[in-house]
């Protein structure tokens, strides 16, 4: 796996013991200028065959997105110079993220943000709930240009398909808006809980059900009228109904799942499909954006674009959890329950 971290720094002597062994992160830990990105994981690699997620997962699951190519657009995103004008959907859920933090009362000594693009949970968080934090994205230029966070942060450039770190390494696990480009998402989760330690907590966002739907429909219809068939320009999207089920799978309970309603090229979120067509011819470019207006359009010229963004939150199993009752425990009906506002000597509602 290739794995650097930034700054280049050996100083933190404790960052070894969190790695797997076999992730290759011996003395050499930190890039040196000119080494060339070395993201691949062959598939007999000690690091790709351990840990929860393991060979036959990877055989099996679905290689539905290209990740060079996904490394690509978020290193284009990351160096445009008006990069900050495309960001503000990042800005807004990974400020929702981090609400979710503040929800759970206590501090996490040590937290991990998976596919942190520019950092942006972290900033919108302090040190006094979360003491020190580590980034992993697969694109090394949003590492370089993450942003500015008061906790101390170690930066690893390594694939979201292959956490390096140890087993019950970290107290809290994040990730916004960046499971959606995993080709293998039950994998991923499990390793998220295989990384948190026990009563650990995932809190995440990710896109999903029916984003971009107007724009889907729009490039279908003109590429049939035009072309006489379609292809993919929007990425397939997890629905909500299986994402519950994706985190019971992998070990996580107390689970919460939720559907809050909210320049697509400008935050690398182009589509990275295999399958995409490398271009779209312009009469097809034209009868969509007719198709569009006309369908979807608003009054005053703009037209709508929607994102589903699901959150969940996931908590790795420990005896001091609650538990849910055993099946025939109870011992109040609930067709009794009507009968507690009642005066118990004539059966009227009580008053006051």
């Amino acid at each position: 796996v290739g794995l650097f971290l930034f700054p280049p720094c050996t100083a933190h002597g404790g960052f070894r013991s969190l790695l797997r062994a076999g992730t290759g992160a011996g003395a050499a830990l930190w890039r040196p200028p000119l080494l060339p990105l070395l993201l691949s994981v062959s598939a007999a690699s000690p690091a790709a065959s351990s840990g929860p997620a393991g060979s036959m997962s990877m055989s099996m699951s679905m290689n539905v997105f290209d990740r060079s190519m996904k490394r690509r657009q978020k290193g284009w995103a990351a160096a445009l110079r008006d990069r900050q004008q495309f960001e503000y959907l990042r800005d807004e859920v990974g400020s929702r993220v981090a609400d979710r933090v503040y929800d759970v009362s206590r501090t996490f000594p040590l937290a991990l943000d998976v596919g942190c693009g520019r950092s942006h949970i972290a900033e919108h968080l302090n040190k006094d709930f979360v003491e020190r934090l580590f980034l992993t994205d697969i694109s090394e230029d949003s590492l370089k240009l993450k942003k500015e966070s008061e906790i101390p942060t170690r930066c690893v450039l390594a694939d979201e398909e292959f956490l390096p770190f140890r087993e019950n390494t970290f107290d809290l696990v994040m990730s916004s808006l960046s499971l959606h480009w995993i080709n293998d998402l039950p994998g991923a989760l499990r390793q998220i809980h295989y990384v948190l330690k026990p009563d650990g907590v995932f809190i995440g966002a990710m896109v999903g059900g029916e984003t971009l739907y107007e724009l889907r429909c729009s490039l279908q219809l003109a590429e049939l009228e035009r072309e006489g068939g379609f292809a993919p320009h929007v990425s397939p999207y997890t629905a909500i109904t299986d994402l519950g089920n994706l985190l019971g799978q992998a070990g996580f309970n107390m689970l919460t799942v939720v559907r809050p309603h909210h320049d697509h090229a400008g935050m690398g979120e182009s589509n990275c499909a295999w399958n995409r067509k490398s271009m779209l011819h312009r009469d097809t470019m034209l009868a969509a954006a007719a198709i569009y207006k006309e369908m979807y359009g608003a009054k005053d010229g703009s037209v709508p674009a929607t994102f589903e963004i699901f959150y969940m939150i996931g908590w790795k199993p420990h005896e001091s959890q609650a538990k849910p009752a055993r099946r025939g425990s109870a011992n109040v009906s609930f067709g009794d329950l009507s009968k507690l506002n009642e005066s118990p000597n004539t059966g009227d509602p009580k008053m006051g």
